[in-house]
């Protein structure tokens, strides 16, 4: 299974919409809601779930320390941050196949072409030769 990274779920957003994150939520603020913010939102969603399961395992390494002693009270902090990594880990999980799919079914609109110019009928007709307004004798 692949395991896309909110990285690689902002490069692919950035791709679609041809501009830096930054600059797609200042964009995004200033209009209704749409196909941009919920996109923004999910990848937000996403790399909080990612921050989690890092301070979540990171708070189990040091209580697993060889050199601590785990005692009755401790058997709850672990259980306890075993959970929170458990759903930190599943709300990842769901929220980059749930974005992946998304972005996979989306896709950047061609640039539009530049329209040719349709000549004027009256700038490429020739120009009508004058009439005399003179009798002729």
């Amino acid at each position: 299974m692949l395991h896309l990274t909110s990285t690689d779920i902002a490069g692919r957003i950035e791709d679609l919409y041809g501009a830096p994150l930054a600059d797609l939520r200042a964009h995004a603020q200033d209009q209704p809601p749409g196909m941009l913010s919920a996109l923004l939102g999910m990848h937000d969603t996403l790399a909080l779930a990612e921050r989690s399961i890092d301070f979540h395992r990171d708070h189990l390494t040091r209580l697993i320390h060889p050199e601590r002693q785990i005692g009755p009270h401790e058997v709850s902090h672990l259980l306890d941050g075993t959970r929170r990594l458990a759903e930190a880990v599943a709300i990842r999980e769901i929220q980059a196949k749930s974005i992946a799919a998304v972005l996979q079914s989306l896709a950047r609109a061609p640039a539009p072409t530049p329209a040719s110019p349709t000549p004027s009928p009256l700038a490429s007709a020739a120009p009508l030769a004058a009439q005399s307004v003179a009798h002729s004798r």
